[in-house]
């Protein structure tokens, strides 16, 4: 009876391995098609991949020859699709901004204090053009040095949907916490501790103000991108 029970224990273990690698690889193929083709198919089977198996999708697409950020990348634009309506439809007072310190310029004069960096408006960098446009249409706007701030955010401030700004992983796993705020997230363009970049216009127009950020008809034909002062 005992060797019976073993066999069949091993037996149940490596059908669930062999369904867990189907499901990886069927995840890594949806989401491969998300990020090339813009095409979401299956999100609620990415979205349980990526949340509960998010170590093991990382080693199963290093095993396959890929960067792990691919996981990342997935996280973020599944997240960013089924959210986008939602997000939409919830008006800019009750939403929030939240940007990575990183962005700031390195003569950076803004203090620290409980739920982020108070920016001075000094325009040396793009987080105080970020933060003009976001608050004139009614977001709040935190500054957070790392993720551990996002809680003390949520402990003294209340919104119904957030906006963030961070590397991929950064970025996927806040978004991972944030879910029932139905959250949007712009990729920084560089990555890094110090002097990163994000792409201006992109997170304009995720806050709805693609109007404000045209360029001239002479200009479109090779449109610049903002970024920040060095």
């Amino acid at each position: 009876m005992i060797t019976e029970f073993y066999q069949i224990f091993g037996q149940l273990v490596f059908l669930a391995g062999v369904c867990l690698l189907l499901m990886l690889a069927a995840s890594l193929f949806l989401g491969r098609l998300l990020l090339k083709e813009d095409r979401l198919i299956f999100p609620k089977l990415l979205l349980i991949t990526v949340d509960m198996f998010y170590g093991p999708f990382k080693k199963f697409s290093e095993s396959l020859g890929l960067n792990s950020r691919i996981v990342d990348q997935i996280g973020v634009e599944v997240r960013n699709k089924i959210n986008e309506k939602r997000f939409k439809s919830i008006p800019p007072e009750d939403k929030a901004l939240i940007l990575p310190h990183c962005l700031r310029n390195p003569h950076c004069e803004a203090r620290l204090e409980r739920v982020g960096l108070v920016c001075t408006g000094c325009n040396r960098c793009i987080i105080g053009k970020l933060k003009e446009r976001a608050e004139g249409i009614g977001y709040r706007v935190f500054i957070i040095p790392g993720s551990t701030f996002i809680k003390k955010i949520l402990e003294e401030h209340r919104f119904r949907a957030v906006l963030g700004v961070a590397c991929y992983q950064d970025l996927n796993l806040a978004m991972m916490k944030l879910s029932k705020f139905s959250p949007q997230g712009v990729p920084l363009l560089r990555d890094g501790c110090f002097k990163t970049k994000v792409d201006f216009r992109t997170v304009l127009e995720k806050m709805g103000v693609e109007a404000e950020v045209k360029r001239p008809r002479s200009c479109m034909s090779n449109p610049s991108r903002e970024t920040p002062t060095e």
